[in-house]
Protein backbone atom coordinates (compact mmCIF):
# COMPACT_ATOMS: atom_id res chain seq x y z
CA UNK A 1 0.00 0.00 0.00
CA UNK A 2 2.63 2.81 1.25
CA UNK A 3 6.33 2.76 0.42
CA UNK A 4 8.56 5.34 2.39
CA UNK A 5 12.23 4.95 0.76
CA UNK A 6 15.24 7.28 2.78
CA UNK A 7 12.98 10.06 3.67
CA UNK A 8 15.01 12.72 5.27
CA UNK A 9 13.67 16.74 6.23
CA UNK A 10 15.46 19.72 7.82
CA UNK A 11 13.60 23.01 8.82
CA UNK A 12 16.54 25.47 8.59
CA UNK A 13 19.54 23.38 10.67
CA UNK A 14 16.92 21.07 12.60
CA UNK A 15 16.97 17.66 11.05
CA UNK A 16 13.36 16.25 11.78
CA UNK A 17 13.86 13.10 9.76
CA UNK A 18 16.73 11.00 8.81
CA UNK A 19 16.71 8.27 6.57
CA UNK A 20 13.25 7.49 7.02
CA UNK A 21 12.58 4.35 5.45
CA UNK A 22 9.18 2.00 6.24
CA UNK A 23 7.04 -0.69 4.14
CA UNK A 24 3.65 -0.34 5.00
CA UNK A 25 0.83 -3.47 3.77
CA UNK A 26 -2.49 -3.37 2.90
CA UNK A 27 -5.43 -3.49 4.87
CA UNK A 28 -3.26 -3.04 8.75
CA UNK A 29 -3.52 -0.87 10.98
CA UNK A 30 0.53 0.24 11.42
CA UNK A 31 1.11 2.50 14.73
CA UNK A 32 3.58 5.21 14.75
CA UNK A 33 4.91 6.39 18.30
CA UNK A 34 7.20 8.50 20.16
CA UNK A 35 7.62 11.50 21.94
CA UNK A 36 7.04 14.63 21.08
CA UNK A 37 8.73 16.38 18.62
CA UNK A 38 10.12 13.25 17.29
CA UNK A 39 9.32 13.46 13.87
CA UNK A 40 5.91 11.89 13.84
CA UNK A 41 3.71 14.44 12.93
CA UNK A 42 6.58 15.89 9.62
CA UNK A 43 6.55 12.25 8.44
CA UNK A 44 2.36 11.90 8.31
CA UNK A 45 2.32 15.59 6.29
CA UNK A 46 5.03 14.04 4.10
CA UNK A 47 2.99 11.27 3.54
CA UNK A 48 -0.24 13.10 2.87
CA UNK A 49 1.76 15.55 0.76
CA UNK A 50 0.65 18.37 2.60
CA UNK A 51 4.82 19.12 3.16
CA UNK A 52 6.73 18.42 -0.51
CA UNK A 53 9.90 19.88 -0.15
CA UNK A 54 12.16 17.17 1.22
CA UNK A 55 14.61 14.04 0.43
CA UNK A 56 13.25 10.58 -0.67
CA UNK A 57 10.14 8.69 -2.12
CA UNK A 58 7.15 8.55 -0.78
CA UNK A 59 4.88 5.88 -3.15
CA UNK A 60 1.77 5.17 -2.31
CA UNK A 61 1.32 1.90 -4.42
CA UNK A 62 -1.81 0.78 -6.42
CA UNK A 63 -3.64 4.32 -5.10
CA UNK A 64 -4.65 7.77 -6.24
CA UNK A 65 -3.94 10.75 -3.91
CA UNK A 66 -7.66 10.65 -3.86
CA UNK A 67 -8.33 7.49 -2.18
CA UNK A 68 -6.25 9.24 1.06
CA UNK A 69 -7.57 10.18 4.43
CA UNK A 70 -5.83 12.68 6.85
CA UNK A 71 -6.82 13.63 10.30
CA UNK A 72 -4.24 16.10 11.43
CA UNK A 73 -3.99 17.53 15.47
CA UNK A 74 -5.58 20.55 14.51
CA UNK A 75 -9.08 20.54 14.02
CA UNK A 76 -10.00 21.90 10.69
CA UNK A 77 -13.71 22.59 10.90
CA UNK A 78 -15.98 25.51 9.92
CA UNK A 79 -17.59 26.19 13.48
CA UNK A 80 -19.69 28.70 12.29
CA UNK A 81 -21.59 25.96 10.60
CA UNK A 82 -23.48 23.00 11.34
CA UNK A 83 -22.06 19.46 11.73
CA UNK A 84 -24.15 18.26 8.58
CA UNK A 85 -23.09 21.62 6.31
CA UNK A 86 -19.33 20.52 7.40
CA UNK A 87 -19.66 17.00 6.45
CA UNK A 88 -21.46 18.07 2.93
CA UNK A 89 -18.25 20.37 2.11
CA UNK A 90 -15.87 17.79 2.70
CA UNK A 91 -17.99 15.44 0.30
CA UNK A 92 -17.90 17.65 -2.41
CA UNK A 93 -14.62 18.57 -2.74
CA UNK A 94 -14.25 15.02 -3.36
CA UNK A 95 -16.93 15.11 -5.96
CA UNK A 96 -19.58 13.42 -3.98
CA UNK A 97 -23.34 15.02 -5.15
CA UNK A 98 -27.02 14.53 -4.88
CA UNK A 99 -28.15 11.24 -3.34
CA UNK A 100 -24.93 9.88 -3.37
CA UNK A 101 -23.46 12.60 -1.04
CA UNK A 102 -26.93 12.57 1.52
CA UNK A 103 -25.88 9.28 2.05
CA UNK A 104 -22.83 9.57 2.92
CA UNK A 105 -23.15 11.97 5.52
CA UNK A 106 -25.80 10.28 7.17
CA UNK A 107 -23.82 7.13 7.43
CA UNK A 108 -20.74 9.20 8.44
CA UNK A 109 -22.43 11.49 11.46
CA UNK A 110 -23.79 8.11 12.41
CA UNK A 111 -20.45 6.11 12.70
CA UNK A 112 -19.06 9.12 14.64
CA UNK A 113 -21.84 9.53 16.87
CA UNK A 114 -23.20 13.01 16.01
CA UNK A 115 -26.33 11.83 13.44
CA UNK A 116 -28.20 13.69 16.47
CA UNK A 117 -26.38 16.76 16.43
CA UNK A 118 -26.44 16.88 12.37
CA UNK A 119 -28.18 20.28 12.49
CA UNK A 120 -26.05 22.06 15.65
CA UNK A 121 -23.76 24.67 15.14
CA UNK A 122 -20.24 23.01 15.69
CA UNK A 123 -18.98 25.77 18.18
CA UNK A 124 -21.73 24.16 20.49
CA UNK A 125 -19.68 21.08 20.53
CA UNK A 126 -17.40 19.66 22.66
CA UNK A 127 -13.90 19.16 22.26
CA UNK A 128 -14.52 15.71 21.99
CA UNK A 129 -17.50 16.01 19.83
CA UNK A 130 -15.16 18.45 16.78
CA UNK A 131 -12.39 15.48 17.03
CA UNK A 132 -15.32 13.12 15.78
CA UNK A 133 -16.47 15.20 13.26
CA UNK A 134 -13.16 16.10 12.07
CA UNK A 135 -12.28 12.49 11.79
CA UNK A 136 -15.85 12.06 9.62
CA UNK A 137 -14.78 14.84 7.11
CA UNK A 138 -11.85 12.97 6.47
CA UNK A 139 -14.14 9.51 5.88
CA UNK A 140 -16.50 10.95 3.57
CA UNK A 141 -14.59 9.89 0.20
CA UNK A 142 -14.11 6.05 1.80
CA UNK A 143 -10.42 6.26 1.45
CA UNK A 144 -8.54 3.75 1.07
CA UNK A 145 -5.19 4.66 3.00
CA UNK A 146 -6.14 7.10 6.12
CA UNK A 147 -3.71 8.68 8.40
CA UNK A 148 -4.45 9.55 12.17
CA UNK A 149 -2.60 11.84 14.10
CA UNK A 150 -2.78 12.06 17.90
CA UNK A 151 -6.83 11.16 17.41
CA UNK A 152 -7.32 11.33 20.34
CA UNK A 153 -5.57 14.17 22.49
CA UNK A 154 -7.53 16.07 24.83
CA UNK A 155 -10.69 14.00 24.45
CA UNK A 156 -13.25 12.75 26.91
CA UNK A 157 -14.14 9.15 27.39
CA UNK A 158 -16.66 8.99 25.31
CA UNK A 159 -15.51 9.95 22.59
CA UNK A 160 -12.27 7.98 22.91
CA UNK A 161 -15.06 4.48 22.78
CA UNK A 162 -16.26 6.08 19.61
CA UNK A 163 -12.76 6.52 18.02
CA UNK A 164 -12.10 3.25 19.11
CA UNK A 165 -14.68 1.86 17.59
CA UNK A 166 -14.28 4.09 13.99
CA UNK A 167 -11.02 2.79 13.60
CA UNK A 168 -11.93 -0.88 14.30
CA UNK A 169 -15.19 -0.74 11.56
CA UNK A 170 -12.25 0.54 9.48
CA UNK A 171 -10.12 -2.04 10.11
CA UNK A 172 -13.11 -4.71 9.46
CA UNK A 173 -13.30 -3.05 6.27
CA UNK A 174 -9.50 -3.99 4.96
CA UNK A 175 -8.60 -0.07 5.13
CA UNK A 176 -4.64 0.68 5.57
CA UNK A 177 -4.68 2.91 8.96
CA UNK A 178 -1.67 4.71 10.12
CA UNK A 179 -2.23 6.11 13.48
CA UNK A 180 0.19 8.19 15.28
CA UNK A 181 0.36 8.74 18.88
CA UNK A 182 2.62 8.78 21.86
CA UNK A 183 0.29 6.58 24.15
CA UNK A 184 1.45 3.09 24.18
CA UNK A 185 -1.51 1.24 24.96
CA UNK A 186 -3.68 2.59 22.49
CA UNK A 187 -0.55 0.93 20.11
CA UNK A 188 -1.05 -2.17 21.37
CA UNK A 189 -4.85 -2.05 21.30
CA UNK A 190 -5.85 -0.95 17.95
CA UNK A 191 -2.38 -1.74 15.83
CA UNK A 192 -1.26 -5.02 14.33
CA UNK A 193 2.56 -3.14 13.25
CA UNK A 194 4.84 -0.74 15.00
CA UNK A 195 7.78 1.88 14.20
CA UNK A 196 9.44 3.49 16.95
CA UNK A 197 10.35 6.94 15.72
CA UNK A 198 12.79 9.13 17.85
CA UNK A 199 15.01 12.49 17.31
CA UNK A 200 14.16 11.82 13.70
CA UNK A 201 14.89 8.02 13.27
CA UNK A 202 13.04 5.16 13.25
CA UNK A 203 14.87 2.63 15.92
CA UNK A 204 12.60 -0.15 15.60
CA UNK A 205 9.72 -1.74 13.61
CA UNK A 206 7.77 -4.88 13.24
CA UNK A 207 4.54 -6.77 14.43
CA UNK A 208 4.38 -5.96 17.63
CA UNK A 209 3.47 -9.57 19.20
CA UNK A 210 7.20 -9.92 17.30
CA UNK A 211 8.64 -6.95 18.73
CA UNK A 212 6.98 -7.72 22.47
CA UNK A 213 9.15 -11.53 22.30
CA UNK A 214 11.94 -10.26 20.56
CA UNK A 215 12.97 -7.36 23.17
CA UNK A 216 11.18 -7.34 26.13
CA UNK A 217 11.96 -9.75 28.99
CA UNK A 218 10.16 -11.77 31.09
CA UNK A 219 9.63 -10.00 34.80
CA UNK A 220 7.93 -10.43 38.23
CA UNK A 221 6.23 -7.49 39.85
CA UNK A 222 6.49 -7.10 43.32
CA UNK A 223 5.77 -4.75 45.75
CA UNK A 224 6.45 -4.60 49.18
CA UNK A 225 7.72 -3.20 52.74
CA UNK A 226 10.30 -5.91 51.83
CA UNK A 227 13.47 -3.10 51.53
CA UNK A 228 15.24 -3.39 48.25
CA UNK A 229 18.63 -3.93 50.08
CA UNK A 230 17.57 -7.42 51.14
CA UNK A 231 16.47 -8.15 47.05
CA UNK A 232 20.07 -7.25 45.86
CA UNK A 233 21.68 -9.12 48.91
CA UNK A 234 19.87 -12.21 47.60
CA UNK A 235 21.28 -11.52 44.20
CA UNK A 236 17.69 -10.00 42.34
CA UNK A 237 18.39 -8.23 39.10
CA UNK A 238 15.38 -5.68 39.18
CA UNK A 239 14.93 -1.84 38.60
CA UNK A 240 12.29 0.00 40.20
CA UNK A 241 8.96 0.63 38.63
CA UNK A 242 5.48 2.13 39.83
CA UNK A 243 6.35 1.85 43.56
CA UNK A 244 7.40 -1.79 43.32
CA UNK A 245 10.37 -3.40 41.64
CA UNK A 246 10.88 -5.63 38.40
CA UNK A 247 12.89 -8.50 38.50
CA UNK A 248 14.06 -9.88 35.29
CA UNK A 249 13.76 -13.78 35.67
CA UNK A 250 13.55 -16.73 33.18
CA UNK A 251 12.02 -18.88 35.28
CA UNK A 252 9.30 -16.71 36.75
CA UNK A 253 7.31 -19.33 38.69
CA UNK A 254 10.33 -20.33 40.98
CA UNK A 255 11.31 -16.52 41.48
CA UNK A 256 7.18 -16.42 42.40
CA UNK A 257 7.31 -19.14 45.03
CA UNK A 258 10.61 -17.90 45.99
CA UNK A 259 9.31 -14.27 47.10
CA UNK A 260 6.35 -15.64 48.37
CA UNK A 261 8.56 -17.34 50.89
CA UNK A 262 10.61 -14.86 51.34
CA UNK A 263 7.53 -12.49 52.47
CA UNK A 264 6.60 -15.16 54.82
CA UNK A 265 9.45 -15.44 56.55
CA UNK A 266 9.79 -11.63 56.65
CA UNK A 267 5.67 -12.00 58.03
CA UNK A 268 4.91 -9.03 55.46
CA UNK A 269 1.99 -9.79 52.69
CA UNK A 270 3.40 -8.11 49.63
CA UNK A 271 0.86 -5.11 48.14
CA UNK A 272 1.37 -7.14 44.95
CA UNK A 273 3.13 -10.20 43.50
CA UNK A 274 2.33 -11.32 39.79
CA UNK A 275 3.66 -11.92 36.46
CA UNK A 276 4.39 -9.04 34.65
CA UNK A 277 3.48 -8.30 31.30
CA UNK A 278 5.95 -7.19 28.69
CA UNK A 279 4.80 -3.50 27.20
CA UNK A 280 5.65 -1.93 24.02
CA UNK A 281 6.95 0.70 26.81
CA UNK A 282 9.59 -1.75 28.03
CA UNK A 283 10.87 -2.13 23.94
CA UNK A 284 11.31 1.53 23.91
CA UNK A 285 13.10 2.12 26.88
CA UNK A 286 15.67 -0.92 25.66
CA UNK A 287 16.11 1.03 22.57
CA UNK A 288 16.48 4.27 23.26
CA UNK A 289 17.54 3.82 27.09
CA UNK A 290 14.45 6.64 27.83
CA UNK A 291 10.91 6.15 29.21
CA UNK A 292 8.89 7.33 27.11
CA UNK A 293 6.86 9.10 29.06
CA UNK A 294 9.36 11.03 31.04
CA UNK A 295 10.22 12.44 27.57
CA UNK A 296 6.91 13.51 27.28
CA UNK A 297 7.09 15.89 30.50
Amino acid sequence: MLKIENVSKKYGTTQALKSITLTIPEGVCYGLIGPNGSGKSTLMKIISHIIKSYEGRVEHVGESKSALGYIPQDISLEEKLTAKVNMEFFGQIYGLKGKTLEERVEKTLKDVGLWERANDIVESFSGGMKRRLNIGCALMHAPKLILLDEPTVGVDPQSRRYIFDIINKLKEEGRTIIYVSHYMEEIESLCDYVAFIDKGNIVEEGKIDELLNRYAETSVFFESMIPNKTLTSLGYDFVTHQGGVLIKTTKPLDTLEDLAKLSKKESLVPQQLSLYRPRLEDVFFQLTGTDLRDQLQ
